[in-house]
């Protein structure tokens, strides 16, 4: 493999999902014809929060993208660039010719509806066109339908943020994510005899519909656990507004605090409220860990 040289899959990929699967696929394939590093180049901040000022509600931050990236299509190499008004201003020739040079780049892979530099003016088929008299080659992978919709990141993150995950996970192709280190909580949980793992959402992504859900647990050593995950803001004990994630783990017994864990997101039970008294919320926490049971086991 010529380690000077890279097939570039072009996009901002956030929730990696179907479509964005078939750029990565296809970088990945030219890579291997060329003798080329198969490399992701994205941009740390959404280009809306900028060119339309205002912030986009993104379904991972971008450290969660570059490990699902690398995780499921087995891509070792994200370049992230800043997105700031310098590059929201920069002709994309200029782009093109800079990324090109510095990255020494042979192919390059972008989705149909990608545009870049000034004003958007970077289209596909002026991409494709500026490749052509350089000798580099380049792919527009066309939109990938589910159901005769198009698979989309904005489709998703309205999905997760109405409690549709089954649905957004099968957007997604994969389950939606929260990575954190594991943190010290209220230790509510321990005390009715649930102990929970305490997470936190990263700030700028969408927050999944408060509630109870069928989640898996994925430990730093590699170890799964089915688990039952609360988003929301603990109404029965807590005034506040803070948005909490936590997850009991069944079937383990243990301190995780300061390990590092993925929660995936599979069944959403139901959404959160307010219970009269600890008793009656000491059930429901019964009734949701056998729900959850229930669920994995139709799965199965």
């Amino acid at each position: 493999m010529d380690q000077g040289k890279r097939a570039v899959a072009l996009g901002f990929f956030d929730g990696v999902h179907r479509g964005h699967a078939a750029l990565l696929e296809r970088v990945k394939q030219r890579a291997s014809e060329l003798q080329a590093e198969a490399t992701v180049l994205t941009f740390d901040v959404h280009p809306d929060t900028l060119v339309f000022g205002k912030e986009v509600p993104l379904i991972n931050s971008a450290p969660e993208r570059e490990e699902i990236i690398r995780r499921l299509y087995g891509i070792e190499h994200t370049v992230f660039l800043h997105f700031n008004r310098s590059m929201m201003t920069m002709p994309w020739q200029e782009f093109l010719s800079s990324a090109v040079d510095e990255l020494k780049i042979a192919a390059v892979v972008v989705g149909h509806d990608f545009s870049f530099g000034y004003r958007g003016e970077g289209k596909p088929d002026r991409l494709q066109a500026w490749c052509e008299e350089r000798g580099i080659s380049c792919d527009v992978i066309p939109a990938v339908c589910v159901d005769g919709r198009v698979v989309s990141s904005t489709e998703i993150r309205r999905l997760i943020a109405d409690g549709a995950i089954e649905e957004a996970n099968r957007l997604l192709g994969h389950p939606h994510t929260l990575s954190d280190v594991i943190h010290s909580g209220y230790h509510l949980g321990t005390r009715m005899g649930c102990p929970t793992i305490n997470m936190a959402f990263p700030s700028g992504v969408v927050i999944p519909k408060h509630g109870v859900y069928s989640a898996r647990v994925i430990l730093d050593d590699g170890a799964e656990y089915m688990a039952v995950t609360n988003v929301g803001v603990r109404p029965t004990v807590s005034e506040g507004e803070r948005v909490s994630v936590e997850s009991h783990l069944l079937d383990f017994q243990g301190n995780l605090y300061g390990r590092h864990a993925r929660v995936e997101f599979c069944h959403f039970q139901r959404a959160e409220h307010r219970f009269e008294s600890m008793d009656e919320l000491s059930e429901q926490i019964r009734l949701d860990t056998l729900a959850a049971r229930a669920w994995f086991a139709e799965q199965a």
